[in-house]
C-alpha cells in the first residue's frame, strides 16, 4: 500500500493536511537539486495536495521547486493552485512544459486558469492548446464572467433518442474524445436540443436492446448559458444534481456543468461572503505585504469614519461624563454588546440571502423573530448588567441606566442586522459588501446615545 493511501486512511486531528515532514523533504530535495528524489516524493500525492504545498513555502522556494520539477510538472496542479500564485508559477515554466501541462485539462479548467493570468501568460496557454480546444476556450471566454458559459466544459457525451443501450455502449467504447469524467448521457433531438438524460448507472444496468428513450430521465434541468454561476451552484445544491446540460439562446446543447465545478462556486461564494463581512477584498495568505495592506486600508478607513461618528455622539454628553466618571468605564459595554448582537443577526441574514432562504415571502416573519430575540436577550442581559452596575458603583439608578440602554441597543442591533442586508439587497448592492459598516455604525451610535442619554435624564 502506498504512503498516500496510508495517510488518507489514518484518523488524525489534522486529517488531509499537508505533512510538515513532506514539506521538509521536498525543500531538502530542492536545496540539493535532487530532481529524481523530488519526483518520487510527489508521485503519490493528489494535485490538490501539491497545490497546497505551493502555498506553504516562500516565493524563493516556489521558484526553485518549479524549476527543478521541470518537465514532470503536473498540469492538474494548475487547476488547484491559488490564483495569486499562477503568474509566479508560469514564469518558471518553459513553453514546452506549459504545452504538456495544459493539454490534458478540460476546457472549463483551462478557462478558469486563463481568467486568473495576465495577458502574456494567457497567450502562452492559448498557443499551447490544440486548435479545437483553443476554439472552445475562446468561445467560452466570449461569455460574460461569472456565467454558466464560463463555468461549463464543452467535452460531453450525447446520443440521439433512437439509439439503443448497446449502440450507446459501443459508441462509448470506440470514441476517443470522451471527457475524463462524466455522469450522464445527454439525449438530444435532431436540433441538438436536450430532451432528457440517462445516468450511467441506468445505462450499465439495462439490456443492450433497450431503447435509450425507455430509460431516459425526462425530469431534468437545463442551464441557460448566460445564467449566473451563483444561481447555477444554488440549483445544483437545491436539486441534488450531479451534472446539467447547458443550452444557448436557441436551446441547443453547448456544454455541461458537473458537480465539482458547482461546489467550487459554492465554496468561492461562501468564502467571498465571509471576507466581505470582515471588510476584506479578494485576499489570500499568499499575497505580499503591500497587496494585503492596499486591500485592507479602504475598509479600515470606513471604520475610522464610523468611529468618528460615534465619538461625535459621545462629545455631546461630555458634561455628563465629567459629572459621572463611571459612565466612561461602562459605556463601551453597551456598544460592544450591540455590535456583537448585530453581527450575529447580520451573518445569518447575509448567508440566508445568498442561499435564497430569506425572501420577500418570509422577510417580515424573520424581522419579527429578530426583534423578539433582541428584546429577550436585551431583558436577560439588562438584569445581569444592571446588577453589575449597581454593585460596582453602588448607584441603583446607574444599574437602571445600563439595563435600559442594553435593552434598547440589542433590539436595535437585531433590527439593523436584518433590515440593513435586506435593504441593500433590495437596491442591488451585495449585502456582504457593506452591511458590516452600516450595522456597526448603528449599534455604536445607538449604544452610546442610549446609555449617555438615559444617564443625563436619570442621574443628573
Amino acid at each position: 500500500m502506498s504512503e498516500a493511501v496510508l495517510i488518507d486512511t489514518e484518523i488524525t486531528e489534522r486529517a488531509y493536511e499537508i505533512d510538515s515532514a513532506l514539506i521538509l523533504a521536498v525543500l531538502n530535495a530542492v536545496d540539493t537539486g535532487d530532481r529524481e528524489a523530488l519526483v518520487e516524493l510527489l508521485e503519490p500525492f493528489h494535485p490538490a495536495d501539491i497545490a497546497d504545498l505551493y502555498e506553504q513555502i516562500s516565493t524563493k522556494e516556489r521558484t526553485a521547486f518549479t524549476a527543478l520539477w521541470g518537465k514532470d510538472f503536473d498540469g492538474e496542479v494548475l487547476a488547484e493552485i491559488d490564483e495569486g500564485l499562477l503568474d509566479e508559477v508560469f514564469e518558471e515554466l518553459s513553453d514546452e512544459v506549459v504545452s504538456e501541462a495544459v493539454k490534458d485539462l478540460d476546457t472549463d479548467d483551462v478557462v478558469d486558469l486563463i481568467e486568473d493570468l495576465n495577458e502574456p501568460q494567457q497567450e502562452r496557454i492559448l498557443e499551447a492548446l490544440e486548435t479545437t480546444d483553443r476554439v472552445a476556450v475562446e468561445k467560452a471566454l466570449n461569455y460574460p464572467e461569472l456565467t454558466a458559459g464560463r463555468l461549463m466544459q464543452r467535452e460531453l457525451v450525447m446520443a440521439p433518442t433512437h439509439w439503443t443501450v448497446g449502440q450507446t455502449i459501443d459508441y462509448l467504447r470506440t470514441e476517443t474524445d470522451l471527457p475524463d469524467q462524466f455522469y450522464d448521457v445527454v439525449m438530444v433531438d435532431p436540433k441538438l436540443t436536450p430532451v432528457g438524460k440517462v445516468p450511467l448507472a441506468s445505462l450499465m444496468s439495462s439490456a443492450r436492446k433497450t431503447k435509450m428513450s425507455d430509460i431516459m430521465d425526462q425530469e431534468f434541468r437545463v442551464i441557460p448559458v448566460l445564467q449566473s454561476q451563483e444561481d447555477v451552484a444554488y440549483a445544483f445544491n437545491q436539486y441534488n444534481m450531479v451534472s446539467a446540460p447547458v443550452v444557448d439562446e436557441e436551446n441547443r446543447l453547448v456544454g455541461v456543468i458537473t458537480i465539482d465545478d458547482a461546489m467550487e462556486v459554492l465554496e468561492d461564494e461562501a468564502e467571498e461572503d465571509i471576507k466581505r463581512l470582515a471588510g476584506l477584498g479578494d485576499e489570500s495568505l499568499t499575497d505580499n505585504m503591500w497587496s494585503t495592506t492596499r486591500q485592507r486600508f479602504p475598509w479600515l478607513a470606513v471604520n475610522l469614519v464610523t468611529s468618528v461618528l460615534a465619538s461625535i455622539v459621545i462629545a455631546q454628553f461630555s458634561d455628563t461624563i465629567e459629572a459621572i466618571v463611571a459612565l466612561a468605564v461602562l459605556m463601551p459595554i453597551v456598544a460592544s454588546m450591540g455590535g456583537n448582537a448585530g453581527t450575529q443577526t447580520l451573518t445569518v441574514a447575509v448567508r440566508a440571502l445568498a442561499t435564497k432562504d430569506l425572501t420577500p415571502a418570509n422577510a417580515w416573519r424573520v424581522i419579527r423573530r429578530e426583534l423578539s430575540v433582541g428584546l429577550l436577550n436585551g431583558l436577560l442581559f439588562a438584569v445581569i448588567i444592571g446588577f453589575i452596575g449597581y454593585y460596582w458603583y453602588s448607584l441603583p439608578m446607574l444599574g437602571v441606566v445600563l439595563a435600559l440602554a442594553m435593552i434598547g441597543n440589542l433590539v436595535v442591533a437585531g433590527l439593523a442586522g436584518i433590515l440593513v442586508p435586506l435593504g441593500l439587497d433590495k437596491v442591488g448592492i451585495d449585502p456582504a459588501l457593506a452591511s458590516g459598516a452600516f450595522v456597526t455604525t448603528v449599534t455604536d451610535i445607538v449604544g452610546f446615545f442610549a446609555f449617555l442619554g438615559f444617564a443625563a435624564l436619570l442621574l443628573l
